[in-house]
């Protein structure tokens, strides 16, 4: 019994073994076939390029230089009103903030109880004294007439002369004191120094109007202006009569005119201000927050798209496309960014193919397959 199954087992042993050699045979035979078909051969092996990629030249183009700062809108001039009398009561407020005013236009008025009443007096003293002119005058003339008959001494029509010229003197010191008088009731009423929008307002009825004490402030003519620090580098570039674009808060853009580039420069942080005309309205208001661009010079420039530029340890490359389409990494030195463009100070000469494309996929050396080719690089 112990016999018959060592007999089954050695049989089945060896029709294992007899399927794995065909199998082995088979197998062989399928590799020594691979050569002969390639031999016999029918198409060659796919290109051995790493990626596709696009490609241009780069080219040279008309390039505006801009200057692009910050800054802030500003009141042209910002007028402070005062009264010029002080001690007299506000007894009416006619305008408020955002009232629109006109040169010479009633703004506070004052309580004129007691100026009429210096005013009144003023004017008797004034009469008063005219009084004592005529008197004098006519005194002097008839010392005159009496001394032409020798009945009146020198020294008495001299004393009569010097008190009709007392008398003239007094006569003017009143026409000045009533003058004053005047003035102080006209001061009474605040009127507008300029035309222009009230921006503040901090005076109220029935307070004491002190000398120059602020009540109102004025925006005059409703002008405002775009203030910009610009670097001292830049300065020289700056004409009056420029165009600015300024863009508000809001997105909205506006044109200005420089009216004034300053003529000296922070020590501390090295910059001077720039002046500019803007159109005032709601988006440029006095205090708000602004951004103005400066066309400054416009020139010749290599550029080169964005999409063409890798980054890396700090530094700017592009591909150049050789002849045998294989790329090498170039560094170059970049400059002002321009819409989509970015500007080639160095590394970089016209007409030198460059990957556009699927530059950041790429490694020095790779051999690359250009399928379309760009008209330019603008």
């Amino acid at each position: 019994m112990h016999a018959l199954r060592s007999s089954t087992r050695d049989r089945f042993r060896n029709r294992v073994v007899e399927r794995i050699g065909v199998a082995l045979c088979l197998s062989l035979g399928s590799l020594a076939a691979i050569p002969a078909l390639s031999q016999e051969g029918s198409a060659p092996l796919a290109s051995e390029a790493s990626l596709t990629v696009n490609a241009g030249k780069a080219e040279t183009s008309q390039f505006k230089r801009f200057l692009t700062i910050n800054g802030t809108v500003n009141a042209w001039q910002d007028v402070v009103i005062a009264p010029e009398v002080g001690g007299y009561r506000v007894e009416e407020v006619l305008v408020d903030v955002g009232d629109v005013v006109k040169a010479g236009q009633p703004l506070v008025k004052l309580s004129t109880a007691i100026l009429a009443t210096d005013l009144a007096s003023r004017e008797a003293a004034m009469k008063q004294r005219e009084a004592e002119v005529t008197n004098a005058d006519l005194a002097l003339q008839r010392g005159k007439t009496v001394a032409e008959k020798d009945l009146l001494s020198a020294a008495d029509l001299d004393r009569l002369n010097s008190e009709a010229i007392g008398a003239r003197g007094r006569l003017d010191a009143a026409k000045a004191d009533l003058d004053a008088a005047r003035v102080r009731m006209q001061f009474a009423t605040v009127k507008a120094p300029d035309d222009g929008i009230i921006t503040t307002r901090t005076v109220t009825v029935g307070q004491l109007a002190q000398v120059g004490g602020e009540m109102l402030r004025l925006l005059r003519q409703s002008r405002v202006e775009w203030r910009g620090e610009v670097p001292e580098t830049s300065l020289p570039s700056l004409q009056v009569g420029q165009t600015v674009l300024i863009t508000g808060v809001d997105g909205s853009e506006h044109s200005g005119t420089i009216r004034v580039v300053s003529p000296t420069v922070n020590a501390n942080t090295h910059n001077g201000m720039v002046y500019v005309d803007i159109p005032g309205g709601p988006a440029l208001r006095p205090g708000m927050f602004a951004r103005g661009r400066i066309e400054y010079t416009a020139s010749e420039a290599l550029l080169v798209p964005l999409a063409s530029l890798v980054s890396s340890d700090g530094y700017n490359y592009v591909f150049i496309v050789q002849a045998d389409r294989t790329v090498r990494r170039q560094m170059i030195q970049t400059g002002v960014l321009q819409g989509n463009n970015i500007e080639v100070l160095d590394g970089l000469k016209p007409g030198e193919n460059i990957v556009i494309n699927g530059a950041g996929f790429l490694k020095d050396g790779d051999l690359v397959n250009v399928v379309t080719a760009a008209a330019g690089v603008r």
